[in-house]
């Protein structure tokens, strides 16, 4: 069996993204539901929100599913609390120092993971001992490595450097893609933007439309002077930009994106002045179908790309 399959006690090596605004209890127990592993995120989530998603999410699903926690995230210590006293079994921890939480979590008898862009973060993210590191290319959607290498270069890098499972993330949204990743190293895939679209994501009707319309070169990262982020370029992408351009401070872009930007853009479903985070993948993506759907259509499509690899010897 896959080691990340043992870990998570799995059925598929498909890790949903924990996405804000995205992924709330029905996404992460229709994945996990489906034989993948759901992820809540929790970034978007007042802590009592948070705890009534996992609760739900208990109740819609007898699978394993975690919480992705931003460790930057203002309330993390109640939100610590509350996975803990919920009995959630996987974190999956990004935007901070892992050392700060991980032997906690574990002593919780909780099974942790890491979210890196480069292989210095991987090493620290061993070193505090985590279970698994995903490491995310320059594709992914969200916030992204200052590095900006992409994930063809990143696996192989990070695989070298460490000795515990490594999952790959960022423009994995096929099996053609997943098995790519595999061949680089991994044993495992995150997926976030093909679960946007989903009939289960919590995304706004819009976004789910804007992501199946993303044509190539619609999205770009932004934003490097405060935190890297990948958007689709709208009105406020085009805002963002002209200030780039006429080499604002720290201080104008971060009025400019002032607060609850994702929130209008992703959840409420305004396209014009929204922060809409989405991969660069987005413009292979087609249709809003459900999760299951999404799951079984990769795993179909992996097996047929190893079974054609393997006839395909040089």
């Amino acid at each position: 069996m896959n080691v990340i399959n043992q870990l998570f006690n799995i059925k598929y090596p498909i890790i949903q993204g924990g996405m804000i605004w995205c992924s709330g209890w029905e996404l992460a127990s229709a994945v996990s539901n489906a034989g993948g592993l759901g992820l809540i995120g929790s970034g978007s989530m007042y802590p009592e929100v948070l705890r009534m998603h996992i609760k739900k999410c208990q109740q819609a699903t007898n699978k394993p599913f975690g919480v992705n926690v931003p460790l930057l995230y203002p309330n993390i210590e109640e939100h610590i609390k509350i996975i803990v006293e919920e009995g959630v079994k996987i974190v999956f921890t990004s935007a901070g120092n892992p050392k700060t939480w991980t032997n906690y979590l574990k002593d919780q008898g909780i099974t942790v993971v890491h979210v890196v862009s480069n292989v210095k973060f991987a090493l620290k993210c061993q070193e505090a001992g985590v279970d698994a590191i995903v490491a995310e290319g320059f594709e992914a959607g969200g916030h992204n490595g200052r590095e900006e290498t992409t994930t063809l270069v990143l696996i192989p890098q990070v695989k070298k450097a460490i000795a515990i499972p490594l999952i790959a993330a960022g423009g994995i949204a096929s099996g053609q893609a997943m098995a790519a990743a595999m061949a680089l190293g991994a044993v495992g895939v995150q997926v976030g933007s093909r679960f946007v679209a989903t009939q289960e994501s919590s995304a706004h009707l819009n976004f789910k439309n804007a992501v199946v319309s993303a044509k190539e070169g619609d999205t770009q990262l932004s934003l490097k002077q405060l935190t890297p982020v990948r958007l689709i370029k709208n009105e406020f992408f085009n805002q963002v930009l002209a200030l780039e351009h006429k080499a604002a401070s720290i201080e104008e872009l971060t009025q400019l994106l002032g607060k609850g930007r994702a929130k209008k853009g992703m959840f409420e479903g305004d396209m014009t002045e929204g922060e809409l985070e989405i991969g660069q993948i987005s413009s292979d993506i087609n249709a809003i179908v459900t999760a299951k759907e999404v799951i079984d259509q990769m795993i179909t499509e992996y097996n047929t790309t190893i079974d054609l690899m393997s006839k395909s010897k040089l």
